[in-house]
């Protein structure tokens, strides 16, 4: 009964009453979870090792109930409950116990993905039809990609929210009275892995989705390189009109080729060089579209210049190719080239993505803690050759010898920190033995940026740029890569005081190249 139960279950308008669900981890993504289920009449258990103590203040109030210890083994309540649906936040790997027991158990396994595209028809559009979805993933470059596309789609005059990974829940988006014609969902590969289980009669149907490229990442959650790139490619399920691809990445090629398709999905490539008829690129420095127009055999549809977006600190390669993607998007969705163009005269990258926080002396220093892999960080070197790089941190299971030894091994000198340095330290005496390397040994956190500002003041001489671009995440020394960032910027500004500042400055003087890989920061 419970599997006739939960096929039927696809619509807000469904009978969610009494249904069972347990909800694993209470950080923003599971309590939108819980809230929507209890608003839906649904029997709430929200399963977690610790809880914000707001969220844990509202639950009782929305009628869900809490058990809060730890999850090494499955709890006695939750075996007891009996759900009928887990719904998992991200942070639940594959192997987590609960999620291996809800496996074993035969236990329906959601992410707030599928929730979310279940209950996606609370509010509709004037045509009685529910939002269109716009799917974003990719190692690096998620955020930016799904800002930008959003963009483009409220100038091209549809009500538009960027949701998903980028920190708003989809869940929230569902039930926002005022409605929505698209939504941009970024997604993690986390996310991507629960979506992957699914074989309901509804699945996930994207009007457009992109990978934007593909790198290790995350390996200490999915297990291997080859889980994580299944786990991205479920991208590409189901989609509807087009599918956006990076040319300058085969593997998202290949996710292409392989995916099942709605009949009828497009295949759009994007990169930074001259575009084929089903594709979007660069000619002599114009971003052009020769995928949605009629005559694309022959003719092109002019988005932007590269002038134009060095202009507003927009034109180092890999951001080149996160516009180029999101123009992909917007365009399937009927977005005129002229609303495209205007979206990105307005646009600014986010904090710590390639932002220049100061000049001083001649001394350019660049905050790109959003760097947090060494595939972002390769865009950034190429961004910035030649650099006096600040790099290391919590590598995630991770190697980071390929990075060196490629972009590495053209920096100025490299500033070491984090607490697994002998890993970074070492991949520079093998692969890149000339370059000069410092390590900063500081524990404290207040205490690191101040070293590392020291040190590359010393080594950085007029004309040279200081690049925060880790390649590693922020977690074993700072808070975030946010705050990595901001005490970065806050040590840089306390030692030269009140010098010349700029903000998402140009990326280089030839900003675009064809053989750059197309991908930009994301965590």
């Amino acid at each position: 009964m419970t599997s006739d139960r939960l096929a039927a279950l696809t619509s807000w308008n469904a009978d969610w009453k009494g249904l069972r669900v347990a909800v694993l981890g209470l950080s923003v993504t599971g309590f939108s979870a819980a809230d929507t289920l209890a608003e839906l009449g649904a029997d709430v258990l929200v399963v977690t090792e610790k809880a914000d103590e707001e969220y844990e203040r509202l639950l009782p109030v929305i009628g869900a109930r809490l058990w809060t210890g730890p999850l090494e083994s499955v709890p006695a309540e939750l075996a007891g409950f009996e759900p009928e649906v887990v719904v998992a936040s991200p942070g639940f790997s594959p192997r987590h116990p609960v999620i291996a027991w809800a496996r074993e158990r035969g236990v329906a396994l959601w992410g707030d993905i599928e929730l979310a595209w279940r209950v996606r028809d609370k509010v509709l559009r004037a045509d009685g039809t529910p939002a269109d979805w716009v799917l974003i993933t990719g190692t690096n470059g998620k955020t930016t990609t799904t800002r930008l596309t959003a963009t483009m789609l409220v100038a091209g005059g549809l009500r538009a929210a960027p949701v998903g990974n980028i920190g708003t829940p989809v869940l929230d988006a569902v039930r926002d009275p005022s409605g929505f014609d698209a939504l941009v969902v970024e997604v993690s590969s986390h996310q991507l892995w629960y979506l992957g289980l699914q074989e309901g009669p509804e699945p996930v149907s994207p009007h457009a989705a992109v990978c934007l490229n593909l790198a290790d990442d995350h390996l200490e959650w999915h297990g291997s390189a080859d889980e994580y790139r299944d786990a991205k490619a479920h991208v590409y399920d189901n989609t509807r009109v087009a599918c956006v691809y990076n040319k300058a990445d085969a593997a998202t090629r290949r996710m292409v080729e392989d995916a099942d398709v709605v009949e009828g999905a497009r295949a759009i490539g994007f990169d930074l060089g001259v575009p084929g008829p089903s594709d979007l690129g660069v000619v002599d420095g114009i971003l052009v579209d020769r995928a949605f127009l009629e005559d694309r055999r022959t003719s092109a549809l002019e988005l932007s210049t590269v002038d134009e977006l060095a202009e507003r600190g927009l034109a180092a390669p890999h951001v080149v190719a996160n516009i180029l993607a999101a123009a992909a998007l917007a365009r399937s969705l009927g977005v005129a080239p002229l609303a495209i163009r205007d979206a990105l005269r307005g646009f600014r990258l986010d904090p710590h993505r390639i932002e220049v926080v100061a000049r001083h002396a001649g001394v350019t220093w660049v905050d790109d803690s959003k760097a947090t892999n060494p595939h972002a960080a390769a865009s950034s070197l190429a961004a910035y050759p030649g650099a006096v790089w600040v790099v290391g941190g919590l590598l995630k299971g991770v190697d980071i010898s390929a990075l060196v030894a490629g972009r590495g091994s053209g920096a100025k000198a490299a500033i070491v920190i984090g607490l697994e340095r002998a890993e970074v330290v070492a991949a520079f005496e093998r692969h890149a033995p000339a370059v000069p390397v410092f390590e900063v040994d500081a524990v404290e956190t207040e205490e690191v940026m101040a070293q590392v500002v020291e040190l590359a003041a010393g080594v950085a001489r007029d004309g040279d740029v200081v690049l925060l671009a880790p390649a590693a995440a922020s977690f074993d020394q700072f808070a975030s890569y946010a705050d990595r960032g901001r005490r970065f910027a806050a040590a840089v500004r306390d030692r030269i005081g009140t010098g010349e500042t700029g903000d998402h400055d140009a990326a280089a003087a030839d900003p675009v190249h064809p053989d750059e890989p197309g991908d930009g920061g994301g965590v």
